[in-house]
C-alpha cells in the first residue's frame, strides 16, 4: 500500500485497470467513453515552449510542427503572461526570430500566412493557438495543449511557474515573501480549475534561475505537486554550485520534510526544455528537444494527461528510455530501454525514517545567513541501491519517507543545457507505508 497523494481542493482517484479517471465534483466522466479497451502507451511530450507571442523566436505552427516531427505526442505552449488567443501582427525584423523565422514559415506554410507591408515595414499576424493546434492536431497521435508561464518576482528573485491547459490568462498574483508569491500563484490556477471545471496543471519552474527558490521557500507550499527537476535552458543551474544546491537535492530536501514533518503530499519532478530557440541547433541557446516528460496513458487529450501526471504514472528524461516501471508487492522496479553501446546506472534514492529533518542556513564571511537553501544531513535523499544493468528492483524495508530513481546512461546529452551532462530519466518517488 503507499499512501495516497491529494491536490489541495481536487480529488484524484485512478482506476488502475482501466486507466479511467473519476473526476472531481466541476466535471463527470464520460461512460459511453470505452477508455478500458484502448491499449496502454507512452506519450512523449514537454510543458514548457516559448514562441513569437513572449521570448521565443520563431512562430507557433513552426514551434508545433518541428515537435511533431521529432516524435512527440503532446506540446504546450507557456508563453510568458500571455495567451495566444488576440489579434496580434509583428513586424518580421523586430521579432527574435528575424528573417530566418519567416523564411522557415514561408517553406512550412506558403499558403497559410497573412502578411502585409506598412510604411515599407513587412508584418505577418501571429496565428492564435486555436489555428494552429486545428491544424496540426492528429487525433490519437499529437496534441497542442493551451499554457501560460506566469511570470512573477519577489524583489529581486524571479519566480515562475507555468499552467498546462488553461482557459482563462492568470497574471501574476505577487506575494510578501517568495514562498507567498507562490502559493498566490497555485491558489489562482487551483480556483480556475475548480471555477470553470476544467482540469489544469500548474508546475513551478527552474527554482535555481537566478538562484531565486531555496528548498524552504517551496516545501510548505500546498496544491503544488510538480517541480521541473531538469530544465534545458543553459542558465537555470540545474546542478547549483558550491553554495547552491542542486535541482535533485532540493527534491530530496522536499520530499522529505513534505513527508516526514509537514504531512503534505509527494512533489513530483518534471524535464522540460524551455525552448526559446529554434534556429541553430545544436548550441549553447536555450533548444528544444533536451527535456520531456513520457506520459502513461490510454488516451492523448489533455485532461487523461493532466491525470496520469497527477497519479506520478510518468517519468522524466533528458534521454533515457524505459520500457516500464512499476511499484507494487512492496518493490519498485525499473526496466530500461537501452541503447546498443550505452551502459546504465540505475539508483534508488531516498530518505530513511529517523534522519535528521532539520538544516542548518549557510552564513557569509559576517555570520549572517545567506539567501540558500540549508545544508541537510547526508542521510536525507541519499543512494540506498546502486545497480548497474538494464533494470533493477530495489525492496522496501517500511523504513523509508520515500522512494525515487534515477536511471544515467554512459552517454553524453547530445545538446546539453550544462557541459558534462548525462543522459539521463527520473522515476517518480513513491510513499511506502
Amino acid at each position: 500500500m503507499f499512501r495516497p497523494i491529494v491536490l489541495a481542493s481536487v480529488v484524484v482517484a485512478l482506476a488502475v485497470a482501466s486507466f479511467a479517471v473519476l473526476s472531481d465534483r466541476s466535471l463527470q466522466a464520460d461512460p459511453a467513453r470505452d477508455v478500458g479497451s484502448l491499449p496502454t502507451q507512452w506519450f512523449k511530450g514537454n510543458l514548457h515552449t516559448h514562441s513569437h507571442w513572449s521570448d521565443g523566436d520563431d512562430y507557433l505552427e513552426n514551434i508545433g510542427l518541428w515537435y511533431r516531427e521529432q516524435g512527440y505526442q503532446f506540446l504546450v505552449f507557456t508563453d510568458h503572461n500571455v495567451l495566444a488567443d488576440s489579434e496580434r501582427w509583428v513586424v518580421v525584423e523586430k521579432t527574435k526570430g528575424k528573417q530566418k523565422a519567416y523564411d522557415k514559415l514561408k517553406k512550412n506554410y506558403p499558403d497559410w500566412i497573412d502578411e502585409r507591408t506598412r510604411d515599407g515595414k513587412l508584418e505577418v499576424r501571429l496565428r492564435k493557438f486555436t489555428e494552429v493546434s486545428e491544424k496540426l492536431n492528429r487525433p490519437g497521435k499529437y496534441l497542442l495543449i493551451q499554457g501560460e508561464e506566469i511570470s512573477d518576482s519577489f524583489h529581486r528573485h524571479p519566480i515562475h511557474l507555468n499552467v498546462s491547459n488553461v482557459k482563462e490568462v492568470i497574471a501574476p498574483r505577487h506575494g510578501s515573501s517568495v514562498f507567498e508569491t507562490i502559493q498566490n500563484n497555485v491558489d489562482a490556477a487551483i480556483a480556475q480549475r475548480e471555477r470553470t471545471g476544467q482540469v489544469m496543471m500548474i508546475h513551478l519552474n527552474h527554482p535555481n534561475f537566478g538562484y531565486a527558490i531555496t528548498a524552504e521557500d517551496l516545501v510548505r507550499v500546498q496544491g503544488e505537486k510538480f517541480f521541473e527537476v531538469y530544465n534545458g535552458h543553459p542558465g537555470v543551474h540545474n546542478t547549483g554550485d558550491a553554495t547552491h544546491a542542486s535541482t535533485e537535492r532540493i527534491w530530496d530536501i522536499v520530499l522529505s520534510q513534505r513527508l516526514g514533518k509537514y504531512d503534505l503530499p509527494i512533489m513530483y519532478g518534471l524535464a522540460t526544455d524551455d525552448g526559446h530557440n529554434y534556429h541553430n541547433i545544436p548550441s549553447r541557446a536555450s533548444e528544444p528537444g533536451r527535456g520531456w516528460v513520457m506520459v502513461r496513458g490510454k488516451e492523448l487529450k489533455a485532461e487523461a494527461l493532466i491525470r496520469a501526471l497527477e497519479a506520478g504514472d510518468f517519468y522524466s528524461s533528458s534521454g533515457v528510455s524505459l520500457k516500464s516501471f512499476e511499484t507494487k508487492n512492496g518493490q519498485m522496479e525499473v526496466v530500461i530501454d537501452p541503447v546498443e553501446g550505452e551502459t546504465y546506472t540505475i539508483e534508488f534514492i531516498g530518505t530513511l525514517e529517523g534522519t535528521p529533518l532539520e538544516g542548518e542556513p549557510l552564513l557569509n564571511d559576517k555570520g549572517e545567513p545567506l539567501s540558500t537553501t540549508h545544508r541537510y544531513s547526508p542521510d536525507l535523499g541519499k543512494v540506498l541501491q546502486k545497480n548497474e544493468g538494464t533494470s533493477a528492483t530495489y525492496k522496501f524495508t517500511g523504513k523509508e519517507l520515500y522512494v525515487r530513481a534515477r536511471v544515467t546512461s554512459s552517454a553524453d546529452h547530445p545538446n546539453p543545457s550544462e557541459v558534462g551532462d548525462k543522459k539521463q530519466a527520473w522515476v517518480q518517488p513513491v510513499a511506502p507505508e
